[in-house]
């Protein structure tokens, strides 16, 4: 019970120095997770480790992914590329259907992309149609990553429900067609949640620019189908490797293109293709561009900030993890007798309490296997339930332990608070929705 309570005071105050006493979040998560771990009476050593592991691992994940996603970014914004392509979506789709686009394209990215790094890729698209239709950046970048989210924990091939479906031992195809179709109703109810509280939440998605400069960026810039390109190219290069990957066998996997496939497929070396074809953007090329006062130094300039407060929150959510309160909250759930809502609240808790949605999908379903036929669900429709009601469980909440949430705050340019009060209440609402779903699915199927 202490370290509930210690969890729930150490968001609290996250929240209030960075929304009230306007507290940088790197000093705020790396106070938060010195309180949470010295209270918790945490090893001093262990506090150490989980402070340099956490800030570590986490941006050897995707430190170097966050960088290059900025470059691109910069490049897309000063060569009017990005523009120009929203100009084009939106002749399109319409300036009233940017939520929806944009929560349907996060939908099918994140099925073989990370949920992070395609919200960095698809971010300066999102920007930009957001200036360009004079939307909240509030509403659509939350539709975006709400959409990254749902597929990331619903749908196999992305490792944490994939790696569910093989604990629980359930058809991995099943698992896919049920996650797809619960995916797709939440995603609904995720377009509305964000097209309200876009509504609510006012912040200009740039606002360094005015219309008259878009115009003139617009004359100025690449054909669209360029600028397409370093958007594009890293999505289908690491879609290809997830194929790859699920798709042969051990030995097809070692061959010579089987392997060098696999290698433009991960993020890093993706992304770093899509930089080289950023950098074709320029109509004039000028030395001073990749210089550290040129397009590239300003973007590593706004990087620097993005990568401290991801690690920060590395520091956190590994302090939390090693703290062990994902088993004192399984251990609590474990043994209630809740039916098909038992693998949604106790992945629920487990995400809420240390931030991983694939650590939470793992552990849950490694609690919930030996219990299945205790619990009834013998039949394959029923394990491909349990698993999408685990993966409900995983989006229920993201919150300062999760990098992804300060990927959008910062991304994005949405304060803290505000990513609380909208971020983290749409998980908990697209995620309970989906549970809701996967239960009333239980009597019918």
């Amino acid at each position: 019970m202490l370290t509930i309570v210690l969890l729930l005071l150490s968001v609290a105050i996250i929240v209030v120095l960075t929304a009230k006493l306007n507290v940088h979040p790197f000093l705020a998560l790396l106070g938060a997770a010195l309180f949470f771990g010295l209270c918790s009476s945490m090893p001093l050593d262990t506090i150490i480790k989980s402070i340099n592991d956490g800030f570590g691992i986490t941006l050897g994940k995707i430190g170097v992914v966050i960088v290059l996603g900025v470059i691109i970014g910069a490049f897309l914004e000063h060569s009017g590329g990005a523009y120009k392509l929203a100009e084009i979506i939106l002749k399109i789709i319409g300036r009233k259907r940017v939520h929806e686009a944009m929560g349907l394209v996060g939908f099918v990215v994140s099925i073989p992309v990370f949920a992070d790094s395609g919200f960095i890729i698809l971010n300066p698209l999102n920007k930009s149609l957001s200036k360009r239709a004079g939307l909240s950046i509030v509403g659509t970048a939350t539709a975006l990553i709400l959409g990254l989210m749902i597929t990331h924990v619903l749908v196999p091939p992305t490792p944490g429900p994939i790696a569910a479906a093989g604990i629980i031992g359930a058809d991995v195809g099943l698992v896919m067609l049920v996650g797809l179709v619960i995916g797709l109703l939440s995603l609904i109810v995720a377009v509305v949640y964000c097209k309200k509280m876009g509504s609510k939440h006012y912040i200009d998605p740039n606002p360094d620019i005015s219309e008259d400069e878009i115009q003139e960026k617009i004359k100025q810039a690449p054909t669209a189908f360029k600028s397409f390109l370093p958007i594009l190219v890293p999505i289908l290069l690491i879609v290809g490797k997830s194929l790859i990957e699920f798709k042969l066998t051990e030995e097809q996997a070692t061959t010579a293109w089987a392997s060098a496939v696999s290698f433009i497929g991960t993020p890093v070396i993706a992304l770093t293709i899509g930089m080289l074809l950023a950098f074709l953007l320029p109509r004039k090329w000028d030395k001073t561009i990749l210089s550290t006062t040129g397009w590239v130094g300003k973007s590593l300039t706004d990087a620097s900030n993005i990568i401290l407060i991801t690690g920060a929150g590395g520091i956190f959510g590994t302090i939390l993890q090693n703290s062990g309160i994902a088993d004192t909250l399984a251990d609590s759930l474990s043994t209630a007798n809740l039916g098909i809502w038992l693998p949604f609240f106790l992945c629920a808790a487990i995400k809420t309490a240390q931030g991983s949605s694939t650590v939470a999908l793992i552990t849950t379903a490694s609690i919930i296997a030996p219990l299945l036929i205790s619990m009834g669900f013998a039949t394959e429709i029923d394990k491909a339930l349990v698993v999408a009601a685990i993966g409900a469980g995983a989006m229920v909440v993201s919150h300062a332990n999760d990098s992804g949430f300060w990927i959008l705050t910062q991304f994005a340019g949405i304060d803290v608070k505000t990513g609380y009060k909208v971020y983290t209440l749409g998980t908990f609402v697209v995620g309970t929705f989906a549970a809701f779903l996967v239960y009333i699915a239980s009597f019918i199927l």
